[in-house]
């Protein structure tokens, strides 16, 4: 009977009238100790307000209701479906929602709705998974703005592979430590990608130029990424690159001059098929022709396969030699350009490769002498 007059009664108030009367009534259900009759006549009275033409009406409800962990399920997920300003009270705040209602209405709303699901505190991996799969790009950008959110490394990689060409997206899931490093070498081809997708940087450098830098850089970019990788992240990024068809002579020898050795041996392995601790071994302690041999077998050519060798001598010579500080052997092996005879064209182009790596060094050297007499002066 208090039920029907009360639904009588809200055909005829004022929507002020309405909607303090819906807030009381939430709160009447919550904190009053009310006989299971009562409690669900109010239930019952609840779900009559939600199709209120007054959306103040249906507000008042939803800010009685949103922090209640005795709230009503239904009702919250029907909230959670009206306008926005209502809806983000229980998306945002209401704790009965389990991962598989915010799954759902992450599938069935809009991007407002999304956005709003993205900015939850204490989100679910499992949620956030699925906002990397089917939201745009602004909602990831607040899913990687959102603290409190529990985010796994292959949905990062997911992030990456759907939105790696936004700037937003990239910029966050850069900062991230957390970041796998094949998927940081991800995103250092989507930057590549738009450099040389650039109108204005092609039109200010020229087609060909900036093919050349783009790769240059994204390989500089990559081997400093190696500088990071744990020993458990190295066979997935050789892997990554790997199937890029990256592992390039060129990008090996690089690898190797900067002192990548723990990679170059994981890449060596992966190409070879051989068991790691053997590689190791070959590249630690075995003789020239031994080494050789291995570095041709993962398709290294003869003309070039020399070259590598030398490089795997000079950094067992600098690791044995413990008084000598050594970070880049390409000035090394540039000094021994001489001693190598003729060079095939291959080789020769390494070998240019080497000599810009040499330069570099020699700058950077210089650099932080230069620091060092100003911090001293």
């Amino acid at each position: 009977m208090i039920v029907a007059a009360f639904l009588r009664w809200v055909e005829t108030a004022k929507a002020g009238d309405r909607a303090r009367a819906a807030n009381a009534l939430a709160r009447a259900y919550l904190r009053s100790a009310m006989a299971p009759p009562e409690r669900s006549a109010a239930r019952v009275a609840m779900t009559y307000l939600l199709d209120d033409p007054s959306p103040r009406v249906r507000l008042a409800l939803a800010e009685g209701l949103a922090d209640s962990p005795d709230a009503p399920r239904p009702l919250m997920v029907s909230l959670c479906e009206d306008q926005p300003e209502i809806a983000s009270l229980p998306i945002l705040r209401s704790p009965v929602l389990t991962d598989a209602d915010l799954v759902d209405l992450a599938g069935r709303g809009n991007a407002i709705t999304r956005a709003l699901i993205a900015a939850r505190p204490g989100l679910s991996r499992g949620v956030a998974a699925a906002l990397a799969e089917i939201g745009d790009p602004e909602e990831v950008v607040i899913l990687l703005e959102n603290p409190t959110a529990s985010i796994a490394r292959l949905t990062l990689k997911r992030m990456a592979e759907r939105h790696g060409s936004h700037e937003g997206v990239r910029a966050l899931l850069l900062e991230r430590d957390d970041l796998p490093a094949a998927v940081r070498q991800l995103l250092v081809d989507c930057v590549a990608d738009a450099l040389s997708g650039s109108a204005f940087v092609r039109a200010t450098i020229g087609g060909r130029r900036i093919e050349r830098i783009t790769r240059e850089a994204g390989r500089a970019a990559t081997i400093s990424i190696l500088g990071s990788v744990t020993a458990e992240e190295m066979p997935i990024l050789v892997e990554h690159l790997r199937g890029e068809g990256r592992l390039t002579p060129a990008f090996l020898m690089h690898a190797l001059c900067v002192g990548r050795t723990d990679f170059f041996a994981s890449a060596l392995t992966a190409l070879s098929g051989l068991e790691e601790r053997r590689v190791r071994s070959i590249l630690a302690t075995a003789r020239f022709h031994a080494v050789r041999a291995l570095l041709e077998t993962v398709g290294l050519s003869r003309e070039i396969s020399g070259l590598f060798v030398e490089a795997i001598f000079l950094w067992r010579s600098a690791v044995q030699s413990a008084s000598v500080e050594m970070d880049n052997i390409a000035p090394l092996l540039l000094e021994r350009r001489a001693s190598l005879g003729t060079l095939s064209p291959a080789a020769s182009e390494l070998m240019e490769m080497v000599a810009k790596l040499a330069i570099a060094e020699e700058r950077r050297r210089a650099r932080d002498h230069a620091l060092e007499l100003a911090l001293a002066a």
